[in-house]
């Protein structure tokens, strides 16, 4: 199942729908009353199979066309959001920074999510050098705590697109990453949730980067280091990661600040992320 928030016309507030085909059905057609994915993803998995089954009666015309609509962030408001840095060998080695003593952890502000085809404001005030970072999104099912790597991707509710997008003079400033990526809009998401049926292997999916059309990251999720389980397991250890969390799982290499000259978002910057099985992310960058 597919499903994404959308902010049709007659309504200023993001609804939940479900994606079959070309069209989407919103979930309150369907007799719920979910209004968001986290909404679904605490009423358990029996909420699933209600939805897929009240889908199955519907008429293939139900819902509303695909054209045109607006998307907001396909996860509206998560526990938190997890980022996982220096999850692929060649993004370590091009950032010059190393990745042997475990996952390096840090998170995503709220403020920063962001819909497919959403407006990035680019922050040329404290930041010139705004770079893109395509990443698999998982989203956390269940409570998961002192899981195992073999039991962990049980755990998983679904996957999406992600462009962790990263002030790069910030990041090298600082600490930590936290704030270099979590300016308003920097974290667009989407432009759907998958639900991990529909993705028994999240080891095997390509994933790019497009730049003003430009092909700049063109790798699979099987190059991580430490695998979605893996990365599931470690984190879980004596701590609980709650439902509805989403972990953004790193970027392959061909990240801008490593391109000669380097590469770097700019006003009117068009930057879409695709990911095998779920789709494609795009933000256009504005320079504010």
């Amino acid at each position: 199942m597919r499903f994404a928030h959308l902010t049709p016309e007659a309504t200023g507030d993001p609804e939940l729908f479900i994606e079959r085909g070309e069209r989407f059905v919103a979930v309150r057609d369907l007799g719920e009353s979910f209004s968001t994915l986290q909404d679904v993803i605490d009423a358990g998995p029996d909420a699933l199979e209600r939805l897929t089954a009240s889908l199955a009666e519907l008429p293939d015309t139900a819902g509303i066309s695909a054209e045109g609509v607006r998307y907001a962030p396909a996860v509206l408001n998560p526990p938190v959001v997890l980022a996982v840095g220096l999850n692929y060998d060649e993004h370590a080695s091009e950032l010059a920074l190393d990745n042997d003593s475990g996952p390096v952890l840090f998170t995503l502000f709220p403020n920063s999510l962001n819909g497919h085809g959403g407006t990035v404001e680019l922050p040329t005030r404290i930041s010139e050098e705004v770079d893109y970072e395509g990443e698999l999104g998982v989203i956390i099912g269940r409570p998961a705590k002192n899981v195992t790597p073999e039991e962990a991707l049980d755990y998983v509710f679904g996957y999406t697109t992600i462009n962790d997008i990263t002030a790069r003079n910030i990041q090298f400033a600082e600490p930590q990453w936290s704030r270099c990526k979590s300016f308003d809009g920097f974290t667009p998401i989407g432009p759907v949730v998958v639900t991990a049926d529909e993705i028994p292997d999240p080891q095997a999916l390509h994933i790019t980067t497009d730049v003003n059309g430009l092909r700049v990251q063109d790798s699979t999720t099987g190059f991580m280091i430490r695998s979605v389980a893996e990365l599931i397991s470690s984190i879980s250890q004596s701590l609980t990661i709650l439902p509805g969390t989403v972990i953004s799982t790193g970027s392959p290499g061909g990240a801008g600040r490593s391109r000669k000259p380097p590469l770097y978002l700019t006003d009117g910057t068009e930057v879409t992320v695709t990911i095998e099985k779920i789709g494609a992310v795009t933000a256009h960058c504005v320079a504010v």
